[in-house]
């Protein structure tokens, strides 16, 4: 039987029937009054899910639906009979969108399970039920209402728990003929499985589920290269997704690692809600010398990443097992422990010196001559500038003495006041000497300084 899972459908629900004009004649009855019928009711349109359906080939070939219409109203007060409704059986899983809106009006993922698309008409009402008192011979009737119609997209997704992933040809027919009684197309050339397969995996303890296998997913699928990835729909509805790795492969541009990266890449394209479902890594082909040699390594790096991988062979049903048993886990109780390794510890980088000291030491050894050189540039302009001040009050002094006395008086009253200042400055001295040790270590070389270009003043004024 071919596998179909998309078709494109016009449905219609059947249209009401009119009500009918008519009066009472008989012999001895004159003026009998109205007794037109009512119309009968259009049929709906029903969809059902069948639990014995698989594909949907049957509307591949008869896209037009119909429900037949209600029967119009009669005299003698007969009211028309109403359609019965028309109900599409479709597989299990199915999805009804309109196609003008965009609109999903149903998902059918339980069997048995109904739903209106398309609504018949309702009956036209008799002249009989609009007769008054003031109007006893209505001479007109209603007509029944249009039924509905719709243009319709049917999409088809299988119901499993498991979903198999994988590059065409990487074993996955294999896998699912293993653990189930499935018997899908096996053959040792690519894009063997062109439909999607189920099986029913028999677990312990009388547990079961169904596990789907769809076509092969290559690089660009999302860009319609392959088969594209129109079967990815079938395995949304997957709890677990088992990610078969090819490892026997032979193909130069191909690596197991490489595989892995791309596939994501494909179901990120598709589904950011399919691309983290849990997956189950399982290296296949394990039996084949060169497929052991790349084990190592692509343990290593999926370790690096955290990831566990299920060394198998189904061919020979290495590791089938252990890898039932991680399905399984995440399946019945949702925990995901198996499924993920500790990643390896990172390797100590050389001791480097504190970077919060350092920088402390650099910031102080930065500021420490700034703050010093302002106190120095602050405090000795502060001096000068007093020192300036007061010679120039000095000098105005001397000059008005110097011109009220002779030269003489000015060597002598200079000569005076010069062993005054020597002895203010020797008090001084000791004081200030003091307070510059306390306060600070660069005062005292200033004043030295300053006591130095004195000294030679008072040597030439004696």
């Amino acid at each position: 039987m071919k596998f179909v899972d998309e078709v494109r459908i016009f449905v219609k629900a059947g249209d009401g029937g009119n009500g009918a004009v008519a009066f009472r004649r008989e012999k001895y009855v004159d003026r009998g009054g109205p007794n037109g019928g009512d119309g009968g009711d259009g049929g709906s349109v029903i969809f059902e899910a069948d639990p014995q359906l698989t594909t949907l080939l049957d509307y591949r070939y008869q896209q037009h639906h119909r429900a037949r219409g209600g029967e119009n109203g009669m005299g003698s007060d007969c009211n028309g009979r109403s359609s019965e409704d028309l109900v599409l059986r479709v597989p299990v899983g199915t999805i009804i969108r309109d196609v003008d809106t965009e609109e999903v009006l149903a998902d059918l993922n339980t069997a048995g399970e109904r739903t209106v698309v398309c609504k018949g008409g309702r009956g036209g009402l008799g002249n009989m039920n609009f007769a008054t008192s003031t109007r006893q011979t209505p001479r007109f009737a209603q007509d029944g209402t249009k039924g509905e119609e719709r243009t319709l997209r049917l999409e088809l997704k299988l119901l499993a728990d498991v979903g198999l992933l994988g590059y065409p040809n990487a074993g996955k027919s294999t896998l699912i003929s293993v653990v189930s009684r499935a018997r899908p197309k096996i053959a040792d050339y690519p894009f063997t499985t062109l439909v999607p397969n189920l099986g029913l995996v028999q677990y312990k303890d009388g547990l079961s589920f169904v596990m789907a296998d769809i076509p092969g997913i290559i690089e660009g699928a999302s860009e319609g290269v392959g088969l594209g990835h129109q079967f990815l729909r079938h395995v949304e509805r997957c709890k677990v997704l088992i990610h078969l790795l090819d490892m026997g492969t032979e193909v130069e541009d191909r690596d197991p690692l490489k595989d892995f990266d791309v596939l994501n890449e494909e179901l990120r394209k598709y589904s950011e809600e399919l691309s983290h479902k849990p997956q189950v890594v399982a290296a296949n082909k394990l039996d084949l010398p060169h497929a052991q040699e790349r084990l190592g390594r692509l343990t290593e790096e999926m370790r690096k990443r955290g990831i566990a991988v299920f060394p198998v062979s189904c061919a020979t049903n290495m590791g089938m097992q252990p890898l039932l048993d991680a399905v399984a886990e995440v399946l019945f109780t949702g925990r995901t422990d198996k499924l993920h390794v500790e990643p390896p510890p990172k390797p100590r980088a050389e001791k480097k010196a504190p970077p919060a000291p350092a920088k402390k030491a650099a910031a102080a050894q930065k500021t420490a001559p700034v703050k010093k050189a302002a106190v120095a540039v602050k405090k000795a302009p502060a001096k000068k500038a007093a020192v300036a001040k007061k010679a120039p009050a000095k000098k105005a002094a001397a000059v008005k003495k110097a011109s009220a006395k002779k030269a003489p008086a000015k060597k002598a009253a200079v000569a005076k006041k010069a062993p005054a200042k020597k002895a203010a400055a020797v008090k001084k001295a000791p004081a200030k000497k003091a307070a510059a040790k306390k306060a600070a270590a660069k005062k005292a070389p200033v004043k030295k300084a300053a006591a130095k270009k004195a000294t030679p003043k008072r040597a030439r004024r004696s």
